[in-house]
């Protein structure tokens, strides 16, 4: 997913599911620019949802806040999600809110929604699937810390 997001003029899609999927690829299909749906194998395997059979689009480029909270951030995309929602659980039978944060198109990304969260929560924790070095993770975490540095909560 890194390589495909450095290539200039590209859209780069993720899906969590196959409701997420429908509308995201009616978008990409409808989008002037050349745009790359990246489907996580195990969704076909694991995502059972309930797909509406009217035409709607998911916005490209805006993430979804999945689960508001106060104590901390959570990004990720893809399949990963399914994991977070799972933890976030987990987190908040210890009396944490997480805000869980789906970012659906890695290209162009919404770095406005994820500013404005970790500007909120303090924190920041971003979960992906690909390797650390050179990952599209390490993008957003700089981007955070160039961003939201004296927001950031040690």
């Amino acid at each position: 997913e890194a390589y495909l997001c450095h290539t200039p003029g590209l859209v780069v899609v993720m899906p969590r599911g196959p409701r997420c999927a429908k509308g995201l690829l009616l978008s990409s299909v409808r989008c002037k620019d050349p745009v790359i749906f990246l489907e996580p194998k195990i969704l076909y395997r694991s995502a059972v949802e309930e797909v509406p059979d009217a035409d709607y689009e998911i916005p490209l480029g805006k993430a979804e806040i999945m689960q508001h909270g106060t104590d901390v951030t959570i990004v990720g995309w893809g399949a990963q999600l399914r994991r977070l929602q799972i933890a976030t659980d987990l987190a908040s039978k210890e009396g944490i809110s997480c805000e869980l944060i789906d970012l659906r198109t890695l290209l162009p990304w919404d770095s406005d929604t994820i500013i404005r969260s970790v500007k909120k929560t303090g924190k920041l924790i971003v979960s992906h699937e690909a390797p650390i070095t050179c990952g599209f993770g390490a993008e957003i975490a700089a981007t955070l810390q160039q961003e939201c540095f004296f927001h950031l909560e040690a």
